[in-house]
């Protein structure tokens, strides 16, 4: 990472999934997750619209770690699941995320991807995006099968699966980018980071 702190850029995110998108394409970044209490920001923002609620935790993920490194560009993300008018966060055991995948189950949801970056204390840019997932009839014990299969990873993603993985097996149908469902709207980022001269092509 460059010495200069207007050329760096950090991510403000655990999530492997993101992390390894941006090493593929070979940005340099440095990982920062933002512990900021999601569900309490989601709560007091009383936001219903699934959307929405994702871009405010991108924000506020981007801010958060902003303002600790000032002069830094930092990029924050999150992504929310919507299955008509109910939203769903990652599943605390198995328990949940079995429920949730049971609810899943013959019907199509959607994953909704936003991405802010934040330098000081603006927000210099935002993107979402949707991808729309349906999901395969699954009996009681496929959906015990897949939970085995899976194992801790179930609770670590929205709606118990990750679709670089086991969860590739639940669906029929997927409309949407790669990079959506796997939590970072991964084009629009890279054009304005080109713009930044934070990306290795111009």
């Amino acid at each position: 990472m460059a010495d200069n702190p207007s050329s760096r850029l950090i991510l403000a995110s655990q999530s492997a999934a993101r992390q390894a998108l941006l090493r593929r394409a070979k940005v340099e970044f440095e990982a920062l997750p933002a512990n900021i209490d999601e569900r309490a920001i989601e709560q007091s923002s009383r936001l219903a619209d699934a959307p929405a609620v994702a871009a405010l935790l991108a924000r506020e993920k981007a801010l958060h770690i902003s303002r600790a490194n000032p002069g830094a560009y930092v990029i924050g993300a999150d992504q929310t699941l919507a299955l008509g008018s109910q939203i769903f966060a990652k599943a605390e055991d198995r328990a949940q995320a079995r429920a949730q995948l049971k609810s899943m189950c013959s019907r199509t949801h959607d994953l909704h991807s936003a991405v802010a970056v934040a330098k000081g204390d603006q927000i210099l840019f935002e993107s979402i995006s949707t991808a729309r997932m349906t999901m395969r009839p699954l009996s009681d014990a496929q959906v015990e099968a897949y939970l085995d299969l899976a194992g801790e990873a179930v609770t670590a993603s929205v709606g118990g699966y990750q679709l670089e993985g086991a969860g590739v097996h639940l669906f029929e149908r997927i409309e949407g980018d790669y990079f959506t469902i796997l939590g970072l709207p991964l084009l629009p980022l890279l054009g304005f980071l080109r713009g930044l001269g934070l990306a290795p092509l111009p």
